[in-house]
């Protein structure tokens, strides 16, 4: 009974301990971080990529054909693999 009471001690210790060293380590600043933040904060946006698609939507019918012959050839090299 009284290994227990010590071993929920040394445990309440220790969890103590590495939530103090988490919150020291954290708050310690760190140069290499920053830098990295700073030259990501100031990216030109005029630098920026953009991708236009243009497409045109397709219709219910086109999408269940599309969906069935993706099944048909899913089928197809599954059963292609399987003979091999």
């Amino acid at each position: 009974m009284n290994v227990l009471k010590n071993f929920e001690a040394l445990f309440v210790v220790t969890l103590g301990l590495a939530c103090a060293a988490n919150y020291a380590l954290d708050s310690a600043p760190q140069p290499q971080q920053q830098a990295k933040v700073a030259t990501v904060a100031m990216a030109a946006p005029a630098n920026m990529q953009v991708v236009v698609v243009s497409a045109k939507r397709l219709s219910t019918e086109q999408k269940l054909q599309s969906l069935a012959d993706e099944q048909k050839a899913a089928l197809n090299t599954a059963g292609t693999a399987s003979k091999m």
